[in-house]
């Protein structure tokens, strides 16, 4: 990138409006809110259980107490996988709105460091909480999730968008 280009996309970044700026972040920073509700106490697995089961079997029809405590788990570990990877969906837009000569992928680094960075303090907080555990393995389901779910938007742009990820070249 020459001079000039350089000097009028940092021209560019700063006459951006407030709009602009809230427009692109603040969906990142309502979806770390949400984590934050979610790694309360009120939201460990002994509370949700209770109101998860009752909706479980009321589309479902009644289940046994066993086969109950593997559902809810499966629900839970894929409530981190697809609410992170919503995360990470939503940092990669925001780095795509705030960067914008930047390709998909760069960005979509920087929206895993900010997925794994949220799941890491969400997992650390949860260690000094006396109903939740903090796990690494759920820091991985996160990170997996963010990359599952970033790499399906990938492919959907690469398939019916590739105006979109030829931006920057």
């Amino acid at each position: 990138m020459s001079v000039a280009a350089a000097s009028n996309q940092k021209g560019s970044l700063a006459r951006r409006s407030l709009k602009f700026w809230l427009s692109a972040w603040f969906p990142v920073a309502v979806c770390i809110g949400i984590i934050a509700l979610e790694s309360t106490q009120l939201m460990g697995s002994d509370h949700t259980s209770h109101p998860l089961r009752w909706l479980f079997e009321a589309i479902f029809g009644p289940i046994s107490d066993a086969s109950w405590d593997v559902i809810h788990h499966f629900i839970r570990k894929s409530g981190h996988f697809f609410g992170y990877g919503f995360l990470g969906i939503m940092w990669q837009r925001a780095w795509w709105m705030s960067l914008p000569r930047s390709r998909f992928f760069p960005d979509a680094a920087l929206a895993l460091l900010g997925t794994s960075l949220v799941a890491s303090l969400d997992e650390w907080h949860q260690c000094y909480l006396p109903n939740r555990t903090g796990s690494i393995w759920d820091v991985l389901l996160d990170c997996l999730g963010a990359i599952a779910l970033l790499l399906a938007v990938y492919i959907y742009l690469r398939l019916f968008r590739p105006q979109r990820l030829s931006r920057a070249e």
